[in-house]
C-alpha cells in the first residue's frame, strides 16, 4: 500500500518530506509515509517552498500554477497537489 500519494480524477496529493538546504535537489526515496526530498535552497523568507514548488511541477512536466502546497508551509513534513499530470507518482521512486 502506498501512503506518500493519493489519486483523485486530475489531482494527486503528495506527502513529503522536504530536507532544505542541500548540496543539491533530488528524491531522497521514502521518509514513513512520506516521499523525501533534497532541496538546494535555503529554509529562509520562503525560498524553500518556492523551489519545491518549481522542482515539483518539474518532476510532473505540469506549469507552476498547476502545483499547490495545501500544508506545512513552516514545517519539513508537506501537502503539495498537483492537478492535471500524466506522470506516474510511482515513476518518481525510480529516481532516487
Amino acid at each position: 500500500m502506498v501512503d506518500w500519494y493519493r489519486q483523485s480524477g486530475e489531482a494527486i496529493s503528495l506527502t513529503l518530506h522536504v530536507q532544505p538546504g542541500a548540496k543539491r535537489s533530488g528524491i531522497a526515496g521514502l521518509h514513513g509515509e512520506a516521499l523525501k526530498l533534497r532541496l538546494a535552497a535555503p529554509p529562509v523568507e520562503g525560498r524553500a517552498n518556492e523551489a519545491l514548488l518549481k522542482y515539483i511541477a518539474e518532476l510532473f512536466k505540469v506549469p507552476l500554477r498547476q502545483v499547490e502546497l495545501k500544508q506545512g508551509a513552516q514545517s519539513r513534513h508537506k501537502v503539495v497537489i498537483v492537478n492535471g499530470s500524466s506522470v506516474d507518482p510511482e515513476s518518481l521512486l525510480v529516481l532516487s
